[in-house]
């Protein structure tokens, strides 16, 4: 599966035009670096040269906590929009590529755990075995039945990532054990997958190689970058490409080297810091803007390099307690989702709506300008943002927010706001959006039908 590249393959490459292995891996001592869909990847002289064909379809869940004020969240025009609502605005750029869906429902949600239940059944939609320790039980997530099939042809068949996780055991909301609100993902009934939320461990799973995580960790802090160790490797990579590739190959190392570097910086800030934080990792940035961000650098990276392409990403959990004095809400997240109807309590949860939905529309952008193929990753992938609760101040799993971003390339994917007449499983959506990564499944938990309706393209 790997495919470094010998003096003499470069030669016969450049002679007889043939095309680079898509499994192309530039390899040095304790590194291992995958490279972006090139146009030299595709064989010459084909069809396949004009559109770099067989780019594959990526899928990924973005999770946001405790739900939403509807009225700034839901637009008020229904089928084609021209105009996002307040919550959603920032999302403005990429009118044609988001939808927003409406009046979806986790009916299995609707339990005394009602927090817990938000993050286990928004991807398995669900109910979790309630108990307090190891013997738990949910499902196979919709995320890992795509990863078994358009998983098995990478190296990393899916990338599990949060940003903040439940330390303790045992109980963590209602009788129900800290896995449910800790893992989106699980690979069967008993197996969740575990959460990262550690940029240097994601960065070092993607690019590192051999020897223990300790090993090359220590391994790491001997050299300026980890792409120092591939140089051998790479300037045999650029003698053979033409400029349209070594034009992108720069700009993809120029990213890696930009994220590994504020991975360092992360580092030595908290190595400096005059606080002691047992719990935070080393490489975590002090503000969790950054941190999200970098998360979400770290799966554009895996993407355009093909490491993976299923990614779960959990922005918040459920039940946090994390203030955004940053945007004017010094208060925790959850008091402020039981808003009871104070007026003053939702206009800052729609706050927190709008920067939850500005980081999301910060990874659509950085999709939307990276090369993939004949377009962008965006073109080629799929991600929905949600959460599991409607109205969290009654812990509500009904009207859930919803946006499904999908890039359409010369189409009109999206720019529409699709609400249903009645509540809708949310499982439906899962049914169509595996279909529109090529798993087919013709029923899902509760499922009642395909919301084709929300993946179908429009006219222009």
């Amino acid at each position: 599966r790997e495919h470094p590249l010998p003096d003499a393959e470069v030669a016969v490459m450049m002679i007889t035009k043939m095309a680079l292995p898509r499994r192309t891996f530039l390899k040095g001592l304790g590194a291992t670096v995958a490279l972006p869909l090139l146009d030299s990847m595709v064989p010459a002289f084909t069809a396949q040269a004009a559109t770099a064909a067989n780019v594959p379809r990526r899928l990924g869940f973005v999770f946001i906590p405790m739900g939403m004020n509807p009225q700034p969240w839901t637009p008020r025009e229904v089928g084609r929009l021209t105009q996002l609502s307040p919550s959603l605005a920032s999302l403005t750029p990429h009118l044609r590529d988001v939808t927003v869906v409406t009046n979806m429902e986790l009916e299995n949600a609707h339990t005394t755990g009602n927090h817990a239940s938000s993050n286990a059944a928004f991807l398995s939609c669900l109910k979790g075995k309630r108990t307090e320790g190891s013997d738990y039980e949910l499902g196979v997530t919709v995320d890992q039945i795509a990863a078994q099939q358009i998983g098995s042809d990478t190296p990393i068949p899916s990338l599990e990532l949060g940003t903040d996780l439940i330390v303790q055991v045992g109980a963590c909301d209602n009788g129900y054990a800290c896995v449910y609100q800790n893992n989106l993902s699980w690979a069967s009934p008993t197996s969740p997958l575990p959460t990262e939320a550690d940029p240097r461990v994601v960065f070092e799973r993607l690019f590192g190689e051999g020897g223990t995580p300790q090993q090359r960790r220590v391994e790491m802090h001997k050299n300026a970058s980890i792409l120092d160790w591939v140089l051998d490797d790479m300037a045999k990579l650029q003698r053979s490409l033409g400029s349209s590739d070594r034009t992108r190959v720069d700009e993809y190392v120029s990213t890696v080297r930009e994220v590994e570097r504020r991975i360092q910086l992360a580092e030595q800030q908290a190595t400096s810091s005059p606080l002691p934080d047992l719990t935070r990792p080393t490489s975590v940035p002090a503000e969790w803007e950054d941190h999200v961000k970098l998360m979400f650098d770290l799966q554009v990276l895996a993407l355009q390099a093909d490491l993976t392409r299923v990614i779960t990403f959990q922005m918040a959990r459920e039940a946090s307690t994390r203030s955004y004095p940053q945007i004017g809400v010094p208060e925790p997240h959850h008091p402020i989702s039981h808003h009871v109807n104070d007026p003053e309590k939702l206009a800052k949860l729609a706050k927190i709506n709008a920067y939850h939905v500005s980081l999301f529309a910060y990874m659509v952008n950085q999709l939307g300008a990276t090369a993939d193929g004949d377009g962008s990753l965006l073109d080629h992938s799929t991600f929905m943002l949600g959460s599991g609760m409607g109205n969290p101040d009654v812990h509500d799993h009904r009207n859930l927010p919803i946006i499904v971003a999908r890039g359409g390339g010369d189409k009109r994917w999206g720019g529409r706001h699709v609400k249903y007449d009645k509540l809708t499983p949310l499982a439906n959506l899962h049914l169509a959006l595996l279909d529109d990564v090529g798993v087919h499944l013709d029923q899902f938990v509760d499922s009642t039908g395909h919301a084709t309706e929300v993946m179908e393209p429009l006219s222009l």
